[in-house]
């Protein structure tokens, strides 16, 4: 049998054995019209034919097989398309001896050569040998391995490294005849019998069987004797004889499992059914979670999961599969095995969409030339891989533009079913999992919340790898809101191959920027339609004032996502003149890339802000993202999370992982395969980070720590503004705000004035529940942060500052402290030097007109994030603001931020921007590439 087996499958490279001479021809040099018999069938065979009628030789007959269910094999119908005479044989010989009608046949048309592309007939050698030239053979192996009908299954199954074909000159069937030529490629671990023939055994054996023929008609044409060494006859592949032998490596499994893709199909038993395992790759990432799955001969259960199904080798490795198919015949995702099979429902169809039904039963009767029921099976009616294509062509120009994927076809095989899928395909209805979670539900500030309190990893809410927990406080009145998962470094692990996966393979990587934005834009409308619910989380989980929360917390937030979603198609390269290396150019030009899995840690004061801050940069720059959301504030984040998958996120490209910074903090600095990460917290904190990225693998970091920022009042500013702009600058946001000035140095003359003023507003401030509308002033964040403001307050008296207000705890349940003013306060004091992070001013005079004086008492602080001068004089309010160290100066305002405005600190304040333009930079990397041309 000329036999040389072919599915659909790929290759690239190639390789002519060692001392073999060939000559290559162009397309349009005149060759000698050399008569030559075509002998096959299939595409391959097809594009053969074409190939030679190109070359200049004259075809002078094509013999294939008869028409299956009135449809001609490719082969027949290129040929008749060209006037090319066509014999259609059901067989060539019977009880081995060749037919004599059809040997007469065969040899009237006069061929000098038979070319054999693919041919599944037993041909006899009375036709083989007839030609002067004899025959020649296409062969999917390097042979003399793998010899057989099943060459291609054979390469893979046996793990070969390369894989290859060879052109031989035709023998009596058992592909042992001499070599002419041969190509080889290699085999990576994941290519199935598709990939290996689409890549390089179609594609490059067509080019091959051309340029055999070529070398015949030049006289070159070597035969070279195979070699008996190493040689193999590999048995046809049957389906009964392809149970998987699950007691072997993890990589043996795969072999076998792919090697048998999709034709006949490798199986094993579960809960004692034949299961056929389809889509196989070798699992190198973590082990998955799901349900597991007894399977005889196995060393561990197969766990199913939301990518498919995970099976283990006796070496403990893994094997995943993403689809299966039932005893029935029916084909599923491997991840839906022994779930309920929704798809399955019967659907109540529109007049409209029964019309669609009749038309799809026109476009299958076209395709396989028989009748059409609801129980027709697609491929066992003789449909192929090229029908497939076919088909989902044909589908969406008569099916209102509905696109399938041809896993569609392979998934829904039977009329009924694939009418199914095509139908909620044109009503926007997918097969995916439903998005579900635990949820806890309350009603709160007169209305229904529901918070996800799970960590958010590939697009799923989960509990942390060993079950604990831990309480998230309402500040309000100490109260517990819910439990929240305690992530481990296993989950920050998991967490961080979910977004590697997503950018290196996911759509996300090759999504266009445009559509990118869309996708953020998306985010920003469900966070506006949320966004009194994200407010009033935001209020019960940080203490914030509602009001604050829904104008500023969440507002800004959303304001940000939308800011940067219109980045996303503006991020591009320069190019650039060099120097020319003449007589050649040069041209330079330079791309903006994203870096790859970013991790980004957050504080607490402003839990959602700061996430959106550092997220929506590195979102439009391509990135993705692991968020560390701080341990007392994370529920904002998590509700964040649940939006995102609505929005249509793609998997792995947002995880948000609550938790311990000296545990889950720690694993993100430390990771190899993060690359880049944002924090916003304390200086030391922040040190600690920044050497563990050093040490760990050198990754990228932008910090946005520690300030003590000045504020600077003249006498001559407008006392009405700097009265009320001074304590926003202090108590906005119960002073837990990064850039609240630490410190206002308040010219001698207007001093007491100014505090009198200060103290009479205080007075009028409401302190109390932060879900009142009314409220100005509620409870610090959490409890420890809240002793330690006492501390601090304390300390401030033992050195010998006036406190002027506030001071204590106020006389009510919950973190409520009143606001704070100390005046007096020297140069040397621990409150004049150290930030308090909470609502407590510090006040120090200077001498009037003493400007150079009160900038260098201002600048002699570690830190410099922010600053601030009032006066109406602008000559002394530029020269403040230029000789200012710190990275933001208000003049005249404050706490005036604003997305496109950038952010960050000087010194001890850290380093990197947010907002803005420039926080993109943050999310980037600048390649160069310089091409030399004529």
């Amino acid at each position: 049998m000329f036999c040389s087996y072919h599915k659909t499958g790929l290759f690239t490279g190639c390789h002519h054995l060692a001392g073999m001479s060939h000559s290559l021809f162009t397309i349009k040099q005149v060759l000698s019209r050399m008569k030559i018999a075509v002998i096959g069938q299939s595409l391959f065979g097809a594009e053969v034919f074409r190939l030679l009628q190109k070359d200049g030789h004259h075809v002078v007959g094509v013999f294939t097989v008869p028409d299956v269910n009135g449809k001609p094999d490719p082969l027949a119908l290129a040929a008749e398309k060209d006037g090319i005479p066509v014999f259609k044989y059901k067989r060539w010989q019977l009880k081995k001896k060749a037919i004599p009608e059809v040997l007469e046949e065969y040899k009237s048309v006069g061929a000098e050569l038979n070319v054999l592309p693919f041919c599944s007939q037993f041909i006899p050698m009375d036709v083989i040998t007839f030609p002067k030239n004899q025959s020649i053979i296409y062969h999917p192996s390097i042979l003399p391995l793998h010899r057989g009908a099943s060459a291609i299954n054979w390469t893979l199954m046996s793990g070969d490294k390369r894989a290859g074909f060879t052109v031989f000159w035709a023998d009596d069937g058992l592909d042992t005849g001499p070599i002419l030529l041969q190509k080889r490629t290699y085999v990576e671990e994941n290519d199935t019998i598709d990939s290996i023939y689409n890549r390089f055994l179609f594609p490059e054996g067509v080019k091959a069987m051309g340029e055999a023929v070529r070398m015949i008609d030049n006289g070159k044409a070597p035969k070279i004797t195979q070699p008996e060494e190493g040689a193999t006859y590999d048995p046809l592949i049957k389906k009964d004889k392809v149970q998987v032998n699950m007691d072997q490596s993890a990589e043996a499994i795969h072999n076998y499992i792919r090697g048998n893709d999709k034709v006949p199909g490798a199986w094993t038993t579960i809960n004692g059914e034949r299961v056929t395992l389809y889509g196989s790759r070798l699992w190198k990432k973590i082990e998955p979670r799901g349900t597991t799955v007894e399977i005889p001969g196995a060393s561990k259960p197969a766990i199913v999961h939301k990518k498919g199904m995970i099976f283990f080798g006796n070496d403990g490795k893994m094997v995943n599969v993403s689809q299966v198919q039932l005893e029935s015949g029916k084909m599923i995702p491997a991840s839906k095995f022994g779930k309920d099979d929704k798809s399955t429902e019967k659907l109540e169809l529109t007049q409209e969409e029964i019309n669609m039904v009749t038309a799809l039963k026109g476009v299958w009767n076209g395709i396989l030339n028989i009748d059409i029921e609801d129980q027709t099976d697609f491929f066992k009616s003789g449909a192929g891989s090229m029908d497939v294509v076919r088909l989902v062509e044909e589908v969406r120009e008569q099916c209102n533009d509905i696109r399938l994927l041809p896993e569609d076809v392979y998934m829904n095989t039977v009329f009924d079913d694939f009418t199914t899928c095509v139908i909620k395909r044109g009503r926007g209805i997918e097969d995916k999992e439903p998005f579900t979670f635990d949820a806890v539900e309350k009603h709160i500030n007169n209305m229904d919340i529901s918070m996800p309190h799970q960590m958010f990893i590939d697009n799923e809410f989960l509990n942390s790898s060993d079950g604990q927990t831990y309480k998230s406080i309402n500040p309000a009145d100490e109260s517990v809101i819910c439990d929240v998962s305690l992530s481990t470094k296993e989950d920050v692990n998991r967490a961080v191959e979910a977004a590697k996966e997503a950018f290196e393979e996911g759509p996300w990587g090759r999504m266009n920027a445009r559509d990118r934005g869309t996708l953020m834009n998306r985010l920003a409308d469900l966070m506006e339609q949320h966004e009194e619910e994200l407010a009033t989380i935001e209020s019960i989980d940080s203490g914030a004032v509602y009001t604050l929360a829904l104008k500023t917390h969440v507002g800004m937030s959303i304001q940000t996502f939308r800011y940067f979603a219109g980045w996303c198609d503006k991020i591009q390269g320069l190019t650039i003149p060099i120097n020319h290396a003449r007589p050649s150019k040069n041209l330079t030009y330079t791309k903006r890339e994203p870096i790859g899995v970013c991790a980004i840690v957050v504080p607490w004061n402003y839990p959602l802000m700061m996430l959106a801050w550092k997220m929506a940069a590195c979102l439009a720059a391509g990135n993705t993202v692991v968020l560390k959301p701080a341990q007392v504030t994370p529920l904002t984040a998590l509700k964040f999370a649940e939006l995102v998958v609505k929005a249509g996120f793609p998997p792995g490209v947002i995880n948000i992982i609550p938790g311990a910074g000296s545990k889950v903090g720690q694993a993100l600095s430390d990771h190899p395969d993060v690359r880049k990460l944002g924090f916003t917290g304390s200086t030391p904190i922040g040190k600690t980070i920044m050497a563990s990225c050093a040490n760990a693998n050198l990754k990228k970091v932008s910090l946005e720590l520690g300030g003590k920022s000045p504020l600077i009042i003249f006498s001559d500013c407008d006392m009405d503004k700097a009265v009320r702009m001074g304590l926003s600058s202090v108590f906005f946001n119960k002073g837990e705000n990064c850039i609240a000035a630490g410190r206002l140095f308040v010219e001698e003359s207007i001093h007491d004035e100014y505090v009198r003023r200060v103290v009479e507003e205080i007075k009028k401030m409401k302190i109390g529940d932060p879900l009142n509308r009314s409220t100005d002033h509620g409870p610090q964040n959490h409890r420890a942060h809240f002793n330690k403001l006492l501390e601090y307050i304390d300390h401030g008296v033992k050195e010998g500052a006036k406190l002027v207000y506030g001071g204590k705890q106020v006389d009510r349940p919950g973190l409520f402290l009143e606001p704070t003013v100390f005046t007096g306060v020297e140069d040397h004091m621990f409150v004049a030097e150290e930030e308090s992070f909470g609502p407590i001013m510090i006040i120090s005079t200077f001498p009037d007109g003493d400007v150079e004086g009160v900038i260098r008492r201002a600048n002699d602080t570690e830190y410099g994030l922010a600053s601030g001068v009032f006066t109406r004089d602008i000559n002394k309010a530029l020269h403040v603001a230029d000789s200012i160290q710190a990275g933001t100066v208000f003049v005249n305002t404050y706490n005036k931020t604003d997305v496109a405005a950038p952010f960050g600190g000087f010194k001890q304040s850290g380093f990197g921007k947010d907002l803005g333009q420039e926080a993109l930079n943050e999310y980037l990397k600048t390649k160069a590439v310089t091409v030399e041309y004529h």
